[in-house]
């Protein structure tokens, strides 16, 4: 069974960071993209970042260049999303997810990926 088990999320002020991290089991990682997502109330599920398995092309949504970084641990299985200097528009429930589609592949629409990680919330407010 293919398990991707997010952690990380919490409250923090602007301007602070979080870092999270997607541990996935079931699957070999070696394989899969590993993309980040995000879905705040009301609104639609967003990609936000992902990176290909030859960890040669992390992309990432416009409004977290520069401040978001994605990296990866293929001995633990895990890939992270440090966040710094978060706004309150970044609030929202971040999931992970998996695609097993290429060594290249960087995509961050959601229907490119078929396994999904349970989420954890993230609020960045004072």
């Amino acid at each position: 069974e293919v398990q991707l088990q997010a952690s990380g999320g919490g409250l923090v002020q602007p301007g602070g960071s979080l870092r999270l991290s997607c541990t996935a089991s079931g699957l070999t990682f070696e394989d899969y993209t590993i993309g980040w997502f995000r879905q705040a109330a009301g609104k639609e599920r967003e990609g936000i970042s992902s990176l290909n398995t030859g960890m040669t092309r992390p992309n990432y949504r416009d409004s977290v260049k520069g401040r978001f970084i994605i990296s990866r641990d293929t001995d633990k299985n895990t890939v992270y999303l440090q966040m710094d200097s978060l706004k309150p528009e970044d609030t929202a429930v971040y999931y992970c997810a998996a695609a097993n589609l290429g060594r290249e592949f960087n995509g961050l629409a959601p229907s490119w990926y078929n396994y999904w990680g349970q989420g954890t919330q993230v609020t960045v407010s004072s």
